[in-house]
């Protein structure tokens, strides 16, 4: 919500959407969210023909910071359990991407990789939109 960014669920999910999950989870700004599930990756397929897809993986030979992304692009993360499946993975390995971490690690925390990659993607596209300075509450800054 922060980002102005539309998430698009494919399913099947890795967690629950309904109203008493959502609520668990603190996300009382779902009703503001924009939001469109998909019924497979094909149907996602099918209404986005010329979508850039980049897929966030462990399997990936690149970072993320490795790529240039467009306003327009898609970033893809798989179930937290699981990933995206490896048969999307080998039909589209131009568009993997890693996050680099230590070779212990198995993998990060979804909604952290996608804070990570999302805000790399922004960055390079300029924080479009968004609020690029804050002020304070009670005092001011020093002018410049």
């Amino acid at each position: 919500m922060a980002t102005g960014t539309s998430l698009h669920l494919i399913e099947p999910l890795g967690f629950h959407l309904d109203e008493k999950s959502v609520k668990r989870a603190g996300m009382d700004y779902w009703p503001l969210l924009d939001v469109t599930r998909y019924m497979n990756y094909r149907e996602f397929l099918e209404k986005h023909p010329k979508a850039v897809i980049w897929m966030a993986t462990t399997k990936a030979r690149r970072a993320y910071t490795e790529v240039s992304f467009s306003p327009d692009d898609f970033i893809m993360f798989g179930k937290e359990s699981a990933g995206i499946p490896e048969e999307i993975l080998v039909e589209n390995e131009e568009r993997c991407i890693r996050i680099p971490m230590l070779p212990a690690i198995r993998s990060l925390n979804l909604s952290n990789s996608v804070a990570i990659v999302l805000y790399e993607a922004l960055r390079q596209n300029h924080f479009a939109d968004m609020q690029q300075e804050g002020a304070l509450h009670r005092l001011h800054w020093k002018e410049e």
